[in-house]
């Protein structure tokens, strides 16, 4: 087991102070409010230009406006499309007329219509009013790797290509990633991937290179709802939480927070999300734990069973009466 994970777990430990540093900033992580997302896939977009992570498909799946599917060595951020029949809180689905400010409505008093030669917004039969099939509303989640207090795939990395850093968070070096590929099945979220063209693993770093130089990752520099947003943890948690108490006020009864919670089987995540519904409906495991948890214990049992064989190999080999092999009278 890592220092990290033995020294971590359920102390209270900052990670990076448990993984070694002793002056480090404060942990920084991304709070993600889906209620605000709008599925540009601009966090997408920017995270592969800045990180040069190379394209991954361009055909949509037949089943979901989403093309990127989910995570994985090519997609480190992944907008999900999640269409329901049903209503968010108190929204109204019915169509109807914009409404305009008195000021605007007085100043086109008189003028002539112009045409601009754009496609219209109105219903085909020109008729705008009430549709009431339309109960149905779009969840939308930018999904990206949870950088976890307890990391199982910083336990099972056998060359250390995979570290934390100073901020908290994890982090894999490529350049001496051997392709084991043990930390793919230990991830308890499914994010880390290998890529089949080189055979090593790949996934969000939460932008390193930028933290170091002070600036905000690019997924959350691009977001033009403020649906990701970046900063130190544990302001981040506070303000997550004044965020549920707001929507559930409103009418949103189903806001909850996911991974805020530094009690959870992976010890907090450094990546949480506001979610609209289940986890599951979401594509997350509603009680992740780290995978490696009982690996202390195991290898306590493996002791134990090995001196056990080792006491039975020597009593058995070990001459009876205390006769020497071969004495003759």
């Amino acid at each position: 087991m890592t220092f990290d994970l033995r020294e971590a777990a359920g102390t209270g430990i900052d990670p990076a102070t448990a993984g070694g540093y002793r002056d480090h900033p404060e942990r920084v992580g991304f709070f993600t409010d889906t209620s605000v997302c709008i599925g540009c896939k601009a966090c997408e977009v920017a995270c592969k230009e800045w990180n040069a992570v190379p394209e991954d498909g361009l055909l949509f799946t037949g089943m979901s406006y989403d093309n990127s599917i989910g995570l994985g060595a090519d997609t480190w951020r992944h907008v999900a499309f999640i269409e329901q029949p049903r209503q968010l809180g108190r929204q109204e689905t019915y169509l109807a007329p914009a409404e305009l400010p008195d000021v605007l409505k007085q100043a086109a008093v008189g003028r002539a219509p112009v045409s601009l030669g754009m496609p219209a917004s109105a219903p085909p039969d020109g008729v705008v009013g009430a549709v009431p099939e339309m109960d149905f509303r779009w969840l939308m989640s930018s999904d990206v790797c949870k950088h976890c207090t307890h990391a199982a795939c910083l336990d099972v990395c056998p060359t250390g290509s995979l570290f934390r850093t100073e901020f908290g968070t994890v982090v894999v070096q490529e350049e001496i990633c051997n392709g084991c590929g043990y930390c793919v099945p230990a991830c308890p979220f499914g994010v880390i991937d290998k890529r089949p063209s080189d055979g090593r693993v790949w996934k969000c770093t939460m932008c390193y290179d930028r933290l170091s130089v002070g600036q905000e990752p690019a997924c959350a520099k691009s977001c033009p709802t403020d649906s990701i947003q970046f900063g130190e943890l544990e302001e981040l948690r506070e303000r997550a939480g004044r965020r549920v108490v707001a929507l559930q006020a409103s009418g949103v009864t189903s806001a909850r927070l996911y991974g805020a919670d530094p009690d959870d089987g992976v010890g907090g995540a450094g990546a949480f999300f506001l979610l609209l519904d289940e986890p599951e409906v979401y594509g997350l495991p509603p009680d992740p734990v780290v995978t490696t948890r009982d690996l202390p214990a195991m290898w306590r049992r493996v002791g134990v069973a090995a001196a056990g064989l080792l006491i039975g190999l020597i009593a058995v080999t070990m001459p009876v009466g205390g006769r020497r092999t071969g004495a003759h009278r």
